[in-house]
């Protein structure tokens, strides 16, 4: 008597190695943090948009030596609302290139933002912080991320060349209005006053706070 044919098994757990790697593997992002990348690159671009041309900027025929300086003032106002993405930019040009000639610097500051990111902002609030077989709630870790923050900022290097880089482009910003005569200037009134950078991380960063709230829900 002939025996039934064998129909062929697929074995799905030929490679085992394979799916508890592909299991245990965790994701590249968060969805909070992808979602803060999404917003704040889309909001610098809309702030990018903004941005007057630089050979606007730079037309020698309107630099003229301020009479007095009520004037030099005057002209400060109005050529930082109309300049401002140009002068911000000025300003981050001037910083990074301080940042880059001090790589020590550069290198704290981004274990700084590192760890507020990873270790406070971004993580899943169901899995509390455990350092050397100890666990801190959120608050411990707030207060010792703005300890370690005031001790980066005020107590070392760091501070001193953040404050220098940031006079030296907030003098170069300074000098460039009162010297920029803004006759021919036409500021647009439906232009929000408030539009910026600031307000563009600002409202990434709210962006990222409620998808995170939402996530964690």
């Amino acid at each position: 008597m002939s025996s039934a044919p064998k129909l062929p098994i697929s074995n799905h757990q030929s490679n085992p190695s394979s799916t508890i790697s592909s299991q245990s593997q965790p994701p590249i992002a968060t969805p909070a943090f992808r979602s803060f990348i999404s917003r704040l690159t889309s909001s610098l671009r809309q702030g990018f948009s903004r941005r007057r041309p630089w050979t606007e900027l730079m037309d020698h025929n309107y630099m003229s030596k301020p009479e007095t300086l009520t004037e030099a003032c005057s002209r400060i106002r109005i050529n930082f609302n109309y300049f401002r993405v140009n002068y911000v930019t000025l300003i981050a040009i001037v910083l990074a290139f301080s940042l880059v000639t001090h790589p020590f610097s550069l290198l704290v500051l981004i274990g700084l933002l590192a760890s507020w990111l990873f270790l406070y902002l971004y993580r899943p609030s169901d899995q509390p912080l455990v350092l050397f077989g100890r666990t801190f709630a959120d608050r411990e870790t707030l207060g010792m991320l703005v300890v370690l923050t005031v001790f980066v900022i005020f107590l070392t290097s760091v501070g001193s060349l953040l404050t220098s880089a940031l006079m030296v482009g907030f003098s170069i910003v300074c000098a460039h209005g009162a010297f920029r005569v803004p006759d021919d200037l036409f500021l647009d009134d439906q232009e929000p006053a408030s539009a910026g950078f600031l307000s563009i991380l600002s409202g990434a960063a709210s962006s990222a706070a409620a998808s995170a709230a939402v996530s964690h829900v």
